[in-house]
């Protein structure tokens, strides 16, 4: 916790009881799920969705790249707006206009309705997220923040492993009309709970948009960090929008999609876990390794006709290395950044909820034009830029090597040049 959070809680925060500050978080925690889990949850039902409203499956993927984008641009308007307002207001609001939206999703008769509640959706997720990105230090005492931070963020990881699969099996047994009812009666009993579960927390310090630029003018880490994220994000969503009819196409019974997505979530959270610790330790080399396994993943999949088991397979190996990425980049840009750290998270969720949006677009343009595999193959692409760069850069900061000089020319007291070469070269 900064000296500036410190200084706030000894000047009127306040601190919440343990107990109360455990139920505060789960309460977060499951905010946080319920709202990635309706961001994700037309990924599982394009088709679906595409098919009762009269759309093609690339005009359907903007039920994901709209709320990408909003959700962009809200997460530093809401971190600022909300400067001085009591952050349980402000999860309160966003938590009932997400639930809102959903439920208009669910009785929606044409897709420009649909696409008008998924802009709810969009400014829900992003300024939810920023916010949530700073309130452990408000509920848990200092030693608790880094467990209570997880605990919250592990919201996200759930979405994927949990909500989103959860979503496309009731879409496949009831319609997708009542998978959108689900998320939003889901979001109603989350705003019941924080109403009732979680203290106020009073504003502390309000984050200027002067901060923001300013997060980016820390240091090279926080701006190559962003732009690293952004092309990994960018090429996971550009495949993974379309991965329903990828694996529809390639045979797969309806009824398995769900469950090689729940697959898929699982692989994600193993991944997140294993790359804690190498990510800490040499963050260069596990975010090159995540990539390339992602890439892999892509390629495989998309070069291959694969069935059931062979999709699962593959899909173990995508989770797994995209599983890697969100943790290692939040740390590498986090730890480069200056103060106010929350400016830097806000330009975080701001670039991840882009580079879903932009995802989802160009793998709808793949989509229509060389068909659902075309996204494998776009994102494979993009994706593989990130090892690339980062194994350019390495070989950049390496010091140059002398080269060795001709044989029997001798240095300063005689001693043979192509030694001293040599010994540079060791």
């Amino acid at each position: 916790m900064t000296t500036d959070t410190q200084a706030a809680d000894r000047d009127g925060g306040g601190r919440v009881p343990p107990a109360g500050g455990r139920l505060a978080v789960a309460t977060v925690a499951l905010g946080l799920f319920s709202l990635m889990t309706s961001e994700l949850l037309p990924v599982g039902l394009l088709t679906s969705v595409g098919h009762d409203l009269g759309v093609s499956p690339g005009i359907a993927g903007l039920m994901v790249t709209v709320p990408g984008l909003v959700a962009a641009v809200s997460a530093p308007l809401v971190t600022v707006a909300a400067g001085r307002l009591d952050r349980r207001t402000v999860l309160a609001v966003l938590l009932g206009l997400v639930a809102v939206a959903n439920l208009v999703c669910a009785v929606a008769d044409h897709f420009a309705v649909v696409l008008a509640a998924r802009f709810l959706v969009g400014i829900s997720v992003g300024g939810f997220w920023a916010v949530v990105g700073g309130i452990a230090p408000r509920l848990v005492p200092p030693e608790r923040v880094p467990r209570a931070t997880a605990a919250i963020f592990a919201g996200v990881g759930a979405a994927s492993v949990l909500g989103m699969p959860a979503g496309t099996f009731v879409g496949h047994l009831a319609g997708w009309r009542t998978a959108f009812a689900a998320a939003g009666v889901l979001s109603l009993a989350v705003l019941g709970c924080l109403l009732a579960l979680m203290p106020a927390v009073p504003a502390r310090r309000r984050v200027r948009f002067a901060d923001l630029p300013g997060a980016l003018r820390g240091g090279t880490g926080v701006r190559t960090g962003i732009a690293l994220l952004a092309l990994a994000v960018t090429g996971h969503f550009t495949a993974y929008t379309f991965v329903r009819p990828v694996l529809r196409g390639d045979g797969v019974p309806e009824a398995a999609v769900g469950a090689l997505l729940l697959l898929f979530g699982a692989a994600c959270v193993a991944g997140t876990f294993a790359a804690g610790a190498p990510a800490a330790k040499r963050p260069r080399r596990t975010a090159a390794g995540a990539c390339t396994v992602l890439v892999c993943a892509l390629v495989l999949m998309a070069a291959t006709d694969a069935g059931a088991l062979a999709a699962g397979a593959l899909l173990v190996l995508w989770g797994l290395g995209y599983g890697a990425v969100p943790v290692t980049f939040q740390n590498r840009i986090l730890r480069a950044a200056p103060e106010p750290r929350e400016a830097a998270s806000a330009l975080y969720v701001s670039a991840f909820n882009t580079s879903v949006a932009l995802g989802a677009l160009l793998g709808g343009r793949a989509v229509d034009t060389t068909g659902p595999h075309g996204a494998l193959w776009a994102g494979a692409a993009l994706a593989a830029l990130v090892p690339l760069s980062l194994v350019a850069a390495a070989r950049a900061r390496r010091p140059a090597v002398p080269s060795p000089a001709p044989a029997g020319a001798a240095g300063p007291g005689g001693a043979p040049r192509a030694r001293e070469g040599s010994r540079a070269a060791r």
